[in-house]
């Protein structure tokens, strides 16, 4: 009665491996022949236009995951030297130009109507004492 048992039991398991959904999910595709991933009842128009909208979204982000990595960062780096170079020539115009103090201060510029409330009260809130200069009232 154990050889029949046994027997049974490996006639049964085989069935089960041999089953469309078991095998279907076990057999190894080597290309996308499949029409439809879904089978039986699961095969409907929703779960088909989900499936697509899932692909559609997979697709497009792996487009601009590879755009940021292969265009911005470059275009960062590239925009980071250029404001470098940028800078650096324009600090080295300002060696070449005549000091601060003896520049000409025009009617228009540093117009003081009353005091700020801060400091000495002749700088401005974003007053920079490398570029700005107010010669004192005579």
């Amino acid at each position: 009665m154990l050889p029949q048992r046994t027997l049974l039991a490996s006639q049964r398991l085989m069935a089960q491996l041999r089953s469309p959904v078991l095998h279907r999910s076990i057999q190894r595709r080597f290309a996308s022949t499949e029409e439809s991933a879904f089978v039986g009842a699961e095969d409907n128009a929703f779960n088909r236009e989900r499936k697509a909208i899932k692909d559609h979204a997979s697709s497009t982000s792996d487009l601009w995951r590879k755009l940021s990595i292969y265009t911005v960062i470059p275009a960062l780096v590239i925009a980071g030297v250029n404001a470098k170079v940028l800078w650096d020539a324009h600090w080295s115009h300002w060696e070449h130009m005549t000091p601060l103090e003896e520049r000409t201060e025009y009617s228009y510029q540093n117009i003081r109507t009353r005091n700020f409330f801060w400091g000495d009260g002749d700088k401005t809130a974003f007053w920079n004492e490398k570029v700005n200069y107010h010669k004192p009232a005579e």
